[in-house]
């Protein structure tokens, strides 16, 4: 989102303001097509009265009206069951990575968690979360190839109770937002966890890379209407000239972003800030 106020800034500096450039610059930013509106018709009304009007401030305040004061962190259940989060998304979005960073980012505040490999459907996924959680020496459960996801969360589970876990972290397969069978395992996954404990699961998360701008907001949509998510995990927000998706996803769908991936390390992740937020769109 770097530069992004800037460019506003250096696009529309004359007297006489194209409104219709304004709208098509703030909907080309990823703030989404009622948020644009919004913000240019509250500058419209400003414009009449005032002979000058800032249009970085008033962007700023409709965005930062959006964004929740506070992110919660993920604190554990106070029953002392194991925290019931999954971790949703697409191919690509950096899933998997993402679900190590927030074991890691658990872990180095002192809670204790088991992960479960439910992505059974890439081989791949398997091993890449295998080094992962030797990296940050958390234990993880895993099936045979091409098990059942949701009998991989049901033994996670299992094991993540009988060690008196504060968290269980599941990653999901990546899946097609439109792939209707696919969604409905995921309902699958939810029901089962939910036969351990019937508040489960207590999280969902999706993925979002930031860069795809509209197609993180389909995203988004398809998969609150399967699993009802509880947050964002945006990647990518580090290197894009956009990032606005997270605002628009707030607006339409009030799913707050939880997390941030900031780079390729492990510790390259925090929780979402929206005055870091705002700054880095400078």
């Amino acid at each position: 989102m770097a530069g992004f106020f800037t460019k506003l800034v250096q696009r529309f500096t004359k007297a006489e303001i194209d409104w219709d450039d304004l709208e098509a610059q703030l909907i080309a930013g990823d703030l989404g097509v009622k948020l644009s509106m919004q913000i240019v018709e509250d500058l419209q009304a400003q414009a009449r009265k005032l002979h000058d009007v800032d249009i970085v401030e008033v962007t700023k305040k409709h965005i930062r009206a959006l964004l929740p004061a506070y992110t919660t962190p993920l604190p554990p259940l106070i029953s002392g069951k194991p925290k019931v989060v999954l971790v949703v998304g697409v191919n690509g979005t950096g899933k998997t990575t993402s679900t190590a960073k927030l074991a890691n980012f658990l872990k180095k505040r002192g809670n204790s968690l088991v992960l479960a490999a439910a992505d059974t459907f890439r081989a791949a996924a398997v091993e890449q979360l295998e080094v992962w959680s030797k990296r940050v020496d958390v234990p993880l459960v895993k099936g045979p190839p091409n098990a059942d996801p949701a009998a991989v969360c049901f033994d996670a589970y299992t094991s993540a109770a009988a060690r008196s876990a504060q968290f269980l972290i599941c990653d999901t397969a990546g899946r097609l937002h439109t792939r209707h069978n696919l969604m409905e395992e995921l309902r699958k996954v939810q029901r089962i966890v939910g036969k351990k404990d019937p508040t489960a699961p207590h999280e969902v998360l999706l993925v979002v890379d930031a860069t795809t701008g509209g197609n993180a907001l389909q995203q988004a949509r398809e998969f609150h209407k399967a699993v009802p998510l509880t947050g964002i995990i945006a990647t990518k927000l580090d290197g894009s000239g956009k990032g606005g998706v997270v605002v628009a996803i707030q607006q339409e769908l009030g799913i707050p972003t939880r997390f941030v991936g900031t780079g390729e390390q492990v510790d390259d992740f925090a929780p979402f800030n929206a005055d870091t937020y705002l700054d880095q769109m400078l």
